[in-house]
C-alpha cells in the first residue's frame, strides 16, 4: 500500500513535468528532468517536512537538477533531439479561434527568457503565489513580480492580446 509520500509526489508528476518544459523546451530532457527530481526526492525523503507542502519542495529539487544539468552542457555542448517537433495544431488548424488564440499565447510564452517562463509558469500555469514562486526560485518576491510583469508585455505584444 503506498504511503502519502509516494502518493503526493505521484500526484505531482503533471506539475513537475510542466515546469521541466517551461524551463527545457524539450520533452525529452523534461522526461530526464523529473526522473531526476523522483530520484532525488525518494533519496532526500527523510529531509521533507510533512508540514509544509511537497510541489514546493519538488520544484526547488526541480529546478536544482536543472541547473546541475545546464552547467554540465556547458561543459559538453549543446545537445539536439531531431525527433522533438512540439505541434500546437498550427495556424491551420480548424479547432476554432480560441485554439490559435492559445497556441499564440503559449508560443509567445516559449520565446520569453528563462528567468521569465518560470515565472509565468510557476504563477499563471501552476498557480503558486509570488511568494511561493520566490521561494522556489530563490529570489526576491519583487523580482517575481517585475519578470511577471515584463513577460506579460511581452506576450501582449506578441500575440496582440491587450
Amino acid at each position: 500500500m503506498p504511503d502519502f509520500f509516494h502518493t503526493a509526489l505521484t500526484e505531482k508528476l503533471p506539475n513537475l513535468r510542466r515546469f521541466a518544459l517551461s524551463l527545457c523546451r524539450s520533452a525529452h530532457v523534461a522526461d530526464d528532468l523529473v526522473q531526476i527530481t523522483v530520484e532525488r526526492a525518494l533519496i532526500a525523503r527523510k529531509s521533507f517536512d510533512p508540514a509544509s507542502r511537497i510541489e514546493f519542495w519538488l520544484f526547488r529539487i526541480l529546478k536544482n537538477a536543472w541547473i546541475d544539468m545546464t552547467r554540465k552542457q556547458k561543459v559538453r555542448g549543446q545537445e539536439l533531439d531531431i525527433h522533438d517537433s512540439p505541434e500546437l495544431g498550427g495556424e491551420h488548424s480548424h479547432q476554432g479561434e480560441t485554439r490559435l488564440m492559445v497556441a499564440n499565447v503559449l508560443e509567445a510564452v516559449e520565446q520569453l527568457p528563462l528567468e521569465q517562463r518560470e515565472v509565468v509558469v510557476l504563477v499563471c500555469f501552476e498557480e503558486l503565489s509570488y511568494a511561493e514562486a520566490a521561494d522556489i526560485l530563490n529570489i526576491p518576491k519583487g523580482t517575481i513580480m517585475s519578470r511577471l510583469s515584463r513577460a506579460r508585455a511581452a506576450i501582449a505584444l506578441k500575440t496582440g492580446i491587450k
